[in-house]
């Protein structure tokens, strides 16, 4: 017997679902380039906030390390700030280095290599600096998320997608939704919504680790900032269709192969997975089911009050437990890659396989291939001085298509509670470039 529904309940799932939508899957001009909006409001916000927020961010990442060194001989509880300041010694460590390095960024002392505009310097940038920027975008998605996740939208495409994602990706049906939002918003913004999923229990943790590595994809507006970068602009189209014929490809192998294959089927609270919650049931079409389920979530969410409180808790724990993360591993990576010669000793193995698939100038290639694990941007502006335009084109590619990176991605999974470690995502970061190399490599060939 099919529910019946009010039309305020109907009103409740449409109006902050399409709010939601246009908010965080809809790219629209902004300037020279086309944005998300939230990605938009989140800059017009880092504009205003520039002169102060260097110390927003201080402040902020002083009273995570503060207050988890407070809670250190306090028992865990299901207390609020239990959930922000309870964590185990690693975690302690990485709070501490990242306050550590903030004070030194921000006032320049210490050795130069922590602070330097193209490591520290680079992340706390008053006005395009990442850890900036994620001060502002995680105001807005900590708060506007819930237009996505609390009115029935993850519902209704669950019922409608889950007979693709279940059998292609081995994720249930609502996963289609976050991995729209990283592809045409931001891989950022899709971390935050798979992580914010798995612990309200909607994702097991082995579909968590495969959201949260295998799509959270950067936006095709970045994309366009790297094939700019290396100069072959006139090839974005190409470009990126082999970021997506080699994303899709890979979101087929990787749940399938170590690490993500060995991932737990518990969901957060170690219950196991329950295929049943995807049954059809005999009386309805896949679109009715998936509309009655939204309808009933929605009607389940009709206070204001808890959604702006849910909202700001989210806000919290994003500041609290992602920044200090993000920082700390961003800039231990950068100066990696910056001041040490271990990406390019980490690159050599890849020379042979650069000269086997024909590639020019494979040498300095070759260290543009690991340097990626640092940061996306490096290895497009290393590979500005290599001559080759299918070399470039390849570098550009594989950046994009390998996915972690620790100045963002890397670390904010780290920092989110989606279970996997600092040795998943390093594999997982080499896996992906062994299985695209081929096809990237073929498609350089095709082109030029």
């Amino acid at each position: 017997m099919k529910k019946k529904f009010s039309l305020s309940t109907w009103l409740l799932f449409l109006i902050p679902s399409i709010i939601g939508i246009i908010l965080f899957m809809v790219p629209l001009p902004d300037g020279d380039t086309m944005r998300v909006p939230i990605a938009s409001f989140a800059n017009v916000l880092s504009g205003w906030l520039a002169p102060i927020i260097q110390w927003i961010a201080l402040i902020t990442i002083a009273i995570a390390a503060i207050g988890s060194i407070l809670f250190i001989a306090r028992p865990k509880d299901d207390s609020f700030a239990s959930g922000l300041f309870k964590v185990t010694p690693f975690w302690l460590v990485v709070r501490i280095v990242a306050l550590v390095y903030a004070i030194m960024i921000i006032f320049q002392i210490g050795p130069e290599p922590v602070w330097n505009e193209y490591t520290g310097g680079l992340l706390l940038e008053p006005t395009e600096g990442l850890v900036s920027f994620l001060f502002t975008i995680f105001l807005f998605a900590g708060l506007l998320l819930p237009l996505l996740l609390n009115f029935g939208l993850l519902e209704f495409f669950g019922a409608l997608l889950v007979k693709v994602m279940r059998p292609l990706f081995k994720l249930p049906g609502r996963s289609a939704v976050d991995a729209v939002t990283s592809w045409v918003g931001d891989g950022t913004i899709g971390v935050l919504l798979t992580s914010r999923q798995y612990e309200q229990g909607y994702y097991t943790k082995k579909e968590a680790a495969i959201i949260g590595t295998t799509f959270s994809v950067v936006s095709i507006t970045f994309s366009i900032v790297v094939i700019e970068e290396v100069g072959l602009g006139q090839y974005f189209l190409p470009f990126y269709a082999t970021v997506i014929l080699s994303g899709i490809i890979l979101a087929l192998i990787m749940p399938r192969i170590y690490p993500l294959r060995g991932k737990s089927e518990t969901y957060i609270d170690d219950t196991p997975l329950d295929l049943s919650r995807e049954e059809l049931p005999s009386h309805h079409s896949v679109v009715s089911y998936g509309l009655e389920n939204a309808l009933e979530t929605a009607n389940a969410n009709r206070s204001v009050s808890k959604f702006f409180k849910d909202g700001l808790k989210t806000v919290a724990d994003m500041y609290i437990g992602v920044a200090p993360v993000v920082l700390a591993f961003g800039t231990t990576a950068l100066m990696l890659a910056e001041f040490t010669s271990v990406f390019t000793i980490l690159g050599k193995p890849f020379e042979p396989l650069l000269m086997l698939a024909g590639l020019p100038e494979a040498s300095e290639a070759a260290a543009t291939i690991v340097v990626g694990f640092a940061d996306m941007f490096l290895p497009a502006i290393l590979g500005q001085s290599i001559e080759s335009e299918m070399t470039r084109f390849f570098i550009a590619t594989m950046s994009v298509t390998q996915l972690i990176y620790m100045s963002e991605v890397g670390g904010l999974l780290l920092g989110s509670k989606i279970p996997v470690n600092f040795k998943d995502l390093l594999m997982i970061f080499l896996l992906r470039t062994l299985i695209a190399f081929p096809i990237i490599a073929v498609v350089a060939h095709i082109l030029f």
